[in-house]
């Protein structure tokens, strides 16, 4: 039944689309129109189609150039429509007029789904397929930048602990790294409880903080910028935050924090999407025509 509503949902959701893209031609301080298009890959690690909405530069289908791409992650539990209102980090995009293609992927095929990004077993693997398959998809069908210099991920709430543990575990794939007001081990719905996942070694392999003795040598070898943010008042995840900051500065791990006036609100994200967007493009190679 949830499918069933979620395929009665997507005409709606697709002219949703269309509307962003209306709105972004019609406002000049957006830049150049973003027009949104929605895509799917036959996903082995999920057993079923993984759905997903790209966001071409402004020029893109009458040029050359190869582009690089952010991946961006929404927040949890959610729909299997839920990726395709996410407008409005295009439209931040745009409004730096910066060459880049963006990608906002499904992360769930439930209502009121939670797989956290994470690995659960043979159809319901979201980690390879987001950071396996979709990038391979994307490289085959768009002109992209088909290097780890040439991606980023990032995302919010649990699209910012997804980002973060899927760019730490494939760093020959992703060289940017960012998680706006995100956590870092796998929650329940209430983002209180820390999920058990299977095994001592599954809950380490889902832990950022259990992966940090190791980062410095990672980002020696694979070098990575790699940067979080919470609202101050966000009423659940400043201690993920404020602790992993610690224990990164301790470990001599390089990262960005910050600690913004604010809560856990679209209107927060809204506000830094701009300038995070741009620190991410600042950490990949630009659009070249090689």
């Amino acid at each position: 039944m949830a499918l069933l509503a979620a395929l009665a949902e997507l005409p709606r959701a697709l002219q949703g689309l269309a509307s962003d893209a209306a709105s972004a031609a019609a406002d000049p301080a957006t830049g150049p129109p973003i027009v949104p298009v929605a895509a799917s890959l036959q996903s082995e690690a999920l057993r079923s189609r993984l759905h997903f909405v790209v966001y071409p530069p402004a020029g893109y289908a009458t040029g050359a150039l190869r582009y690089p791409v952010i991946y961006f992650f929404h927040g949890l539990p959610a729909n299997p429509t839920s990726y395709l209102h996410l407008g409005w980090v295009a439209q931040a995009l745009g409004q730096l007029r910066r060459q880049a293609i963006l990608v906002v992927p499904q992360a769930t095929r439930v209502e009121d789904g939670d797989p956290e990004y994470h690995n659960w077993g043979p159809g319901d693997d979201w980690e390879t397929a987001l950071a396996v398959e979709l990038p391979a998809w994307m490289d085959a069908h768009y002109r992209t930048i088909g290097t780890r210099k040439g991606r980023a991920v990032a995302g919010f709430s649990a699209g910012g602990y997804g980002a973060t543990m899927i760019g730490l575990h494939h760093p020959t794939t992703f060289s940017v790294i960012q998680s706006w007001s995100g956590y870092f081990r796998p929650t329940d719905p209430t983002g209180r409880k820390t999920l058990d996942v299977g095994s001592a070694a599954a809950n380490a392999y889902a832990s950022v903080e259990k992966l940090v003795p190791s980062l410095a040598e990672q980002f020696r070898r694979y070098p990575t910028s790699f940067a979080f943010y919470v609202g101050r008042d966000d009423p659940t995840f400043v201690p993920d935050n404020t602790s992993l900051n610690a224990a990164l500065t301790v470990a001599g791990v390089p990262h960005l924090f910050r600690l913004y006036p604010g809560s856990h609100t679209t209107t927060l994200w809204m506000e830094h999407a701009p300038a995070w967007l741009g620190s991410a493009l600042d950490g990949l190679e630009a659009a070249t025509t090689a």
